[in-house]
């Protein structure tokens, strides 16, 4: 099968989604699971069988240490 960004996430059969342990106890948030060749799938959990978007390990690494730095905090909705 071949794998590219938007696929249906229920067709990546074999792969474990994971969550944060940080995740919206509703149910709000994103999971990842690995994929052959260290590619890291995302999709909504809202959204279990909607897409999955497709990302190298040079990405998300890129991606993980961006979040690490606060690169990307000014997205987040301020608590009230």
């Amino acid at each position: 099968m071949r794998i590219d960004n938007g696929i249906e996430a229920s067709r990546l059969k074999g792969v474990t989604w994971r969550k944060s342990t940080r995740s919206n106890p509703n149910g709000n948030c994103v999971e990842l699971a690995g994929l052959p060749g260290g590619h890291v799938a995302v999709r909504n959990s809202r959204h279990p069988s909607g897409p999955a978007l497709i990302y190298t390990p040079a990405e998300m690494a890129a991606f993980v240490q961006g979040a690490k730095d606060g690169d990307f905090d000014d997205l987040l909705a301020s608590e009230s």
